[in-house]
């Protein structure tokens, strides 16, 4: 568990550090694509941690992508 965990922990937080320029960020611009759909980097990181490791030991993944949500233009 510790490399892989580690390498996912990277990938999000990398993720949450790029910006997002096409979505407009907190401009209010409409999202482009579905909540379902955006940040799957950062997503994809925070639900596995939340898997093996349980959603308190997991907040700065949680944080992370949140950001990267609201970067993309939603509301979270």
């Amino acid at each position: 568990m510790g490399s892989s965990t580690s390498k996912v922990v990277e990938v999000a937080q990398a993720a949450a550090s790029e910006p997002v320029a096409a979505a407009g960020g907190a401009s209010g611009a409409k999202p482009k694509c579905k909540a379902c759909c955006a940040c799957p980097e950062t997503k994809r990181a925070r639900d596995q941690c939340m898997v093996e490791r349980g959603e308190e030991n997991c907040t700065a993944l949680i944080e992370a992508h949140k950001k990267c949500m609201r970067d993309s233009g939603f509301n979270i």
